[in-house]
C-alpha cells in the first residue's frame, strides 16, 4: 500500500502505465474521505499550451526512481473525465470518474464527497 506521506514526495514525477509508457506528471493525491488513504491521483496531461488533469486510481500503484507506475493503461487514463489545471472536481463529477474505471462509488451518508485532495 502506498502511504499518503510517501506519494506526496512523488509530485511532479512521471506517471507511467504497466508497459512503462508515460501518461503525464503527478499533480496531486486525493484521499478516500472514509479512510484517509490515498485513492486517486491527478495526472497532468496534454500539450504544453493545453494541459488538463485526469484522475487515476492508486490501488496497485508502485513507485520507482522518478516515477509512479499505475495499473491502468495510458489510453484508459487519458480518456478519463478531466478538469482544468486550476479547477476542482465538482462533487457531482466524482461518480463519473469512478464509473470510468469500473469502480463502485459510495458518497457519505449525508452525501459527503468520497474524494478529498490530500
Amino acid at each position: 500500500m502506498i502511504r499518503i506521506g510517501d506519494i506526496r514526495e512523488w509530485r511532479t514525477h512521471d506517471v507511467v502505465d504497466p508497459g512503462g509508457h508515460k501518461i503525464g506528471v503527478l499533480e496531486a493525491v486525493y484521499v478516500d474521505t472514509s479512510s484517509d488513504e490515498p485513492a486517486m491521483a491527478t495526472v497532468q496531461v496534454g500539450l504544453p499550451t493545453r494541459h488538463r488533469l485526469v484522475f487515476v486510481p492508486l490501488d496497485g500503484a508502485s513507485v520507482g526512481p522518478g516515477y509512479v507506475k499505475v495499473v491502468h493503461d495510458k489510453a484508459l487514463v487519458k480518456a478519463c473525465p478531466s478538469i482544468g489545471t486550476d479547477d476542482v472536481l465538482p462533487a457531482e463529477g466524482e461518480e463519473a470518474v469512478f464509473r470510468h474505471y469500473g469502480l463502485g462509488y459510495q458518497p457519505g451518508a449525508a452525501g459527503e464527497r468520497q474524494l478529498a485532495r490530500g
